[in-house]
């Protein structure tokens, strides 16, 4: 399986992007996926997930209310909508599909928030 995210960039405090993850080779409506974050120099952090159906989801603290993931299967694709950016949202944003003992990860896009 191969996951490739895109929609990463720079954005000022306040602003909004939208990420994608896009899955190839892998049967995509069976797994859960979930966006990951790193900082600079800090360890690599949940930040959202959505079950296979898309009838659970689940949100860090720090980004409820902000961010909003959702699904397409017949795309084969998870967006993660995020609104009202801060600084401390900056990092590398990964997407993950999990099924049983079965991850794959994506390469990661990157995400500037600038004061």
């Amino acid at each position: 399986g191969q996951l490739v995210e895109s929609g990463g960039g720079s954005v000022q405090a306040g602003g909004s992007l939208r990420l994608a993850c896009a899955a190839s080779g892998l049967t995509f409506e069976a797994y859960a996926i979930g966006w990951f974050r790193q900082a600079p120099g800090k360890e690599r952090e949940f930040v959202a997930a959505i079950s296979w159906s898309a009838g659970s989801t689940y949100y860090a603290d720090s980004v409820k209310g902000r961010f909003t993931i959702s699904r397409d299967n017949a795309k084969n694709t998870v967006y993660l909508q995020m609104n009202s950016l801060k600084p401390e949202d900056t990092g590398v944003y990964y997407c993950n599909a999990r099924l049983d003992s079965r991850s794959y990860w994506g390469q990661g896009t990157q995400v500037t928030v600038s004061s």
